[in-house]
């Protein structure tokens, strides 16, 4: 396959049209825990506010300076973090990773969504900026627990 043709299945109808329609951005005004997270690759930078109730996400912003694919991930995330514990937030981060890094398989429901971002396993330039929002709302819930 050619390089422009792994472009464009890589930067698929899917991933444009998550990367435009990502749930909860901007910022909230009193979070328990705020992380930014920045890949020094490519510069995209995500910072993430959340609030936990009884150990599960109820309250959750976000702020993404990324990449088409940096922004899909950042919509999928987005779509389910509500709810959510700090757990399963560690545990999807883990999964995505290994899904781009070491062909694992797409994290489970409710995290699925990252299946659009199967073709960015040949783009590990890519890779630290799709784990940025996940990571930051692993990290951020983490410490919103404690």
């Amino acid at each position: 396959m050619s390089e422009t043709s792994d472009l464009i299945k890589l930067y698929s109808t899917r991933i444009l049209a998550l990367a435009a329609e990502i749930p909860h951005l901007g910022r909230l005004g009193a979070p328990q825990a705020s992380v930014k997270k920045r890949s020094p690759l490519c510069g995209s930078t995500v910072t993430v506010d959340l609030s936990l109730k009884d150990g599960r996400v109820v309250d959750f912003a976000q702020e993404v300076k990324a990449c088409a694919l940096g922004q899909a991930s950042a919509a999928v995330l987005g779509e389910v973090v509500i709810g959510r514990t700090p757990e399963e937030l560690e545990a999807a981060a883990s999964a995505l990773e290994s899904m781009l890094k070491q062909d694992g398989p797409v994290p489970p429901a409710p995290f699925d969504g990252y299946e659009a971002l199967l073709p960015a396993r040949e783009f590990k330039n890519r890779h630290a900026s799709i784990l940025l929002s996940v990571q930051a709302a692993a990290e951020a819930a983490r410490q919103a627990a404690a």
